[in-house]
């Protein structure tokens, strides 16, 4: 079987079907040898995929509900655990920084829907979430549309650096920087990218902020794995205005050591 035909078959299966075609062919790029029938191609491409993508959710989230946001950060797993800190999350990142701001939320999930705590610490923020899962993109942008946010959501993969780039450099300074527990899932597609897209999206912007998780989102366990890889990478890098962590995730506030207030 040609290789653009196991991708469109990795994709027949709903929960697949709004994955940009770029993480379908990097999953795929994995198990693409001879030791794997094409069959063996499909079905271990879709569970890696699964276990990037969909193991933070419910199924729930997928179909748009007339429901308040609470019910929505709660139904997954990511934004549950960071429910009742968003407040102190948002203030530590923001700290100096002026009122009036831009977010580029990548591998944003559904944190979209944490919006109305940038306007509880008195932030007026231009929202922009760039998301794999279609899906999540549809949830978003009708949740922005209906509440009058200021915000929108993009369906791209964030193995598109050049695209990433043009968003960004189509946004309103000061620009902060969201890849909340993202890191390990890019890792998974494609081994030390994460460096690079730090690397390359950095000067883009004001405040780079890193977070990972620290103990599972299910057995609350706290992981042998210290991620020491990423966190040197991070403090011979970059300059470290704070450091804090909650509920399981642990979080890197960072900009350049070469820092230009005219970015």
């Amino acid at each position: 079987m040609k290789k653009l035909d196991i991708i469109k078959k990795i994709t027949q299966k709903k929960e697949f079907s709004q994955l940009p075609n770029k993480d379908v062919l990097l999953a795929f790029e994995n198990f693409n040898n001879d030791n794997y029938s094409d069959i063996e191609k499909i079905k271990l491409s879709r569970n890696l995929l699964r276990k990037i993508f969909s193991s933070f959710s419910s199924r729930k989230l997928l179909s748009f509900k007339n429901k308040e946001e609470a019910w929505f950060l709660n139904k997954h797993l990511s934004t549950r655990e960071r429910f009742t800190h968003y407040e102190e999350i948002y203030s530590r990142i923001f700290k100096g920084m002026n009122k009036n701001l831009t977010v580029i939320d990548l591998g944003a999930g559904i944190n979209g829907l944490s919006y109305p705590f940038f306007k509880k610490i008195g932030f007026n923020v231009e929202y922009v979430a760039v998301e794999a899962v279609g899906q999540f993109i549809d949830l978003m942008n009708k949740y922005f549309k209906i509440n009058g946010i200021n915000g929108s959501a993009v369906h791209l993969s964030l193995f598109e650096l050049q695209e990433l780039k043009k968003i960004l450099k189509k946004s309103k300074k000061p620009r902060v920087i969201f890849l909340f527990k993202t890191i390990d899932s890019l890792e998974m597609l494609k081994r030390d990218y994460s460096k690079q897209l730090i690397s390359q999206l950095s000067p883009l912007c004001d405040k780079f902020v890193v977070s990972f998780a620290t103990r599972s989102m299910v057995k609350k366990k706290r992981f042998n794995v210290k991620r020491k890889w990423i966190i040197t990478f991070l403090e011979e890098n970059f300059e470290i205005l704070d450091g804090f962590e909650f509920s399981g995730e642990k979080y890197f506030v960072l900009r350049n050591k070469i820092f230009k207030k005219d970015l």
